[in-house]
């Protein structure tokens, strides 16, 4: 039985870690926190959740868990973690405190300076598919973000395969509102995004962008650049991303859909979906899967990729993660 605390149970991701762990049969909730609403039951605060009290974070039990999650605010998880691994946790975190190697990247593109730079090589990040032989031993790591999951999965056999990429790489993504957080925001509140469909930090601006970059060059010597174009849908939950990858010459349908194929032949969580349906929010809302569709036209390879923002591009992965880390089967607690 895997002991693990929560930190952060009051968000999304952390609402999911909950009911997710809860009726996981190898895992134990020891703690959650909320500095906000401390001293409360989780049902108070979301009438669907379980009765579970709310301690503050300083009052975390450490010596009383395995593993800790840190559903926490960027720069709060890296101090968190600190503590955690000093009182000899292991720790999941789903901020992006350890996603980056460079810890200049990290300070540019989240304008803080970072608590602890000297974990960032330590850290294993947590796309599950790719990562499993680092996670057993490791005891921090940092789970990807969801846009980043979701292009990730759909691009790593074409740019792991090293065949010629004629040009820049497209990638149109459309978000559920609770990608957000659940800080209320202008421009994520019902009247705003209700009836609508809204482009946001187009360009250079969204802090998953590096982030992918990062992970690319570790698949491919020359990887092509990325232009990424994030959207805000009318919907609660959910990803979709269209991305749109040039051909060169030597590349056929057959040959990628059996790459494909083959790359995720295993995968209890990676769905490619036959010629002729394409990927769709309703493949993977509510599950731990990534549905893949791929389509080909005018010498371009346009792949379709869905995941559930909060479950593969969050909490799901997390839990992914620490079945693997500690040894157990990869989809006990996620089917």
């Amino acid at each position: 039985m895997v002991k693990v605390g929560i930190f952060g149970a009051t968000g999304y991701t952390g609402l999911e870690l909950v009911s997710i762990l809860l009726k996981h049969p190898q895992a134990q909730i020891q703690f959650a926190t909320s500095k906000t609403h401390a001293g409360r039951s989780l049902r108070d605060i979301v009438p669907s959740a379980p009765d579970l009290t709310l301690i503050p974070p300083q009052e975390a039990p450490l010596d009383s868990t395995d593993l800790v999650f840190l559903c926490l605010p960027h720069a709060a998880a890296a101090n968190t973690a600190v503590i955690a691994l000093q009182a000899n946790n292991r720790v999941i975190d789903l901020s992006a405190d350890f996603r980056f190697q460079d810890v200049a990247i990290y300070e540019q593109w989240y304008g803080v300076t970072h608590p602890a730079p000297e974990l960032l090589q330590e850290a294993v990040y947590g796309l599950t598919e790719f990562a499993r032989h680092d996670l057993s031993d490791t005891r921090l790591v940092a789970n990807p973000g969801c846009y980043t999951t979701t292009t990730l999965l759909a691009l790593q056999p074409i740019l792991a395969a090293q065949l010629e990429i004629s040009g820049d790489i497209i990638i149109d993504a459309k978000s559920g509102v609770s990608g957000a957080g659940k800080t209320p925001k202008p421009n994520t509140h019902f009247v705003e995004v209700a009836n609508n469909f809204s482009p946001y930090s187009i360009g250079r601006a969204h802090r998953h962008l590096p982030e992918m970059e990062q992970v690319i060059t570790w698949w491919r010597k020359d990887p092509p650049r990325l232009i990424f174009s994030p959207h805000l849908l009318p919907v609660p939950r959910g990803i979709l991303a269209n991305i749109y990858v040039p051909l060169g010459s030597g590349w056929h349908e057959g040959q990628i859909r059996e790459l494909y194929a083959a790359t995720y032949k295993n995968e209890p969580f990676v769905q490619i979906l036959p010629p002729g349906e394409l990927a769709t929010l309703a493949h993977v809302t509510h599950t731990n899967r990534c549905a893949i569709s791929l389509t080909f036209a005018a010498g371009t390879l346009i792949l379709t990729s869905a995941t559930d923002n909060l479950l593969k591009g969050a909490a799901g992965q997390a839990v992914q993660n620490m079945n693997v880390m500690f040894g157990l089967e990869e989809e006990i607690g996620l089917l």
